[in-house]
């Protein structure tokens, strides 16, 4: 009998501490707050995790916003954390998938790179002895405001080798710095030893369309400069129709890519914001064709089979067979929230998985839109991250409506 008991407190010792690390590990790993809607069913149903908020007293923030304190339990019984609960109507949206060129231009010029200049007797490097360095933003040059490069370099040729003033910003400050600049002794001509950009062009994918004011989210991450890393700063932007004639095929240590062209080069959109998730702004309603679909709150999405719409020829977007692989909550990176693999044979056959150009490729289960394709894995193109749609749609709150109850 004692040998009975002593098993049966080791088996309670064991089970005990078995709920106290998986409590630990849901505290971790789920989100601080979550968004419902009235027709949510259940909540993070991956998990052996359960929401109690009945009977929650609900406060409206400065903006109208109807929230409440509810409480997370494992298994239905063992308390886990406090979290915050937004009530919100479901936002419905049209689904896209459908490529789109990207013509955007910057406000100010992004450093894209800094090269010594070659004078006689060695080198100098102006910028870079002036405090400025790759990512920053040039605002203005002597008072100007610069908008494109030429500005730029044709006020370093007439300097006469007298210093300029350049405004910039620095990881989101703005500071001055006077610039002398030097002789090129090869090129004969004044140099300040900055690469800089004012404007980029490309391919991504629409993710859906049909906000009430009509604008549109594509791409699922922003777009930053190749060298820096730094989102581009928009000054203006505009879309242009876009047809893919190509495929440059993926494998290890090789991404692919969409190969195509602007079919047109009269805009269907502008572009509004360049954001950490995505691009956003208006779209001709004619552009997006797909059906309209309830969005999924990041707590719905699941593990399992789901659908990748994208375009890989011409203009129109297919289905292909993917699986959710992985789910994070992790507010660190609000662009890799799943890890998804393709397993539609079609898209491996023709673009070895995900390519460069799928970003913004919608991510469809279960009758609603869950996600978008961000990024590829370089090693292996079969798989990749996705964002939620909900961090695509919770850009600037757009889509959190106003519910007060």
């Amino acid at each position: 009998m004692k040998k009975f008991f002593r098993l049966l407190s080791v088996y309670f010792t064991f089970l005990s501490l078995l709920i106290l690390i998986s409590g630990l590990a849901a505290a971790y790993l789920t989100p601080d707050g979550i968004t419902v809607s009235d027709d949510c069913t259940s909540c993070f149903p991956s998990f052996p995790l359960s929401i109690n908020y009945d009977g929650a007293a609900r406060t409206a923030d400065s903006d109208g916003i109807s929230k409440a304190q509810g409480e997370l339990t494992l298994f239905g019984t063992v308390p886990v954390k406090k979290m915050e609960i937004t009530f919100s109507d479901r936002p419905v949206v049209t689904v896209g998938g459908e490529p789109f060129g990207i013509r955007l231009y910057t406000e100010g010029l992004v450093v894209s790179g800094i090269s010594a200049v070659p004078v006689r007797g060695g080198e100098k490097n102006p910028a870079a002895d002036a405090g400025i360095s790759v990512g920053d933003i040039i605002l203005s040059v002597n008072g100007e405001k610069l908008t494109n490069n030429e500005q730029l370099m044709s006020a370093v040729e007439s300097s006469g080798g007298n210093s300029i003033m350049l405004e910039y910003m620095h990881e989101g400050k703005t500071s001055s710095a006077a610039v002398v600049p030097a002789t090129d002794s090869e090129l004969h001509c004044y140099r300040i030893g900055l690469w800089v950009k004012d404007s980029l062009a490309g391919i991504g994918t629409v993710t859906f369309s049909g906000y009430p004011d009509g604008t549109f989210a594509g791409l699922g991450h922003g777009i930053c400069d190749s060298e820096s890393g730094s989102i581009m700063p928009l000054s203006q932007g505009d879309i242009v129709r876009a047809d893919i004639t190509s495929v440059t095929k993926g494998s290890g240590g090789h991404p692919g890519s969409l190969n195509g062209f602007f079919s047109s080069g009269s805009a269907v959109g502008t572009i509004s914001a360049n954001a950490q998730c995505g691009l956003y702004g208006t779209i001709d309603k004619s552009y997006c064709k797909g059906e309209t679909l309830p969005l999924a709150f990041r707590q719905e999405v699941v593990r399992g089979k789901a659908v990748l719409r994208t375009t890989i020829s011409g203009d129109t977007p297919q289905d292909y067979d993917i699986e959710i692989e992985d789910i994070s909550y992790n507010n660190a990176n609000i662009t890799k929230n799943m890890i998804i693999k393709i397993t539609d044979e079609r898209l491996l056959s023709a673009a070895g998985g995900i390519v460069q150009g799928m970003s913004g490729s919608p991510v469809i289960q279960n009758g609603r839109l869950v996600g978008a394709v961000t990024h590829v894995f370089i090693n292996d193109p079969s798989h990749g991250y996705a964002i939620f749609a909900e961090n695509m749609a919770n850009y600037n709150n757009t889509l959190i409506r106003k519910k007060t109850k």
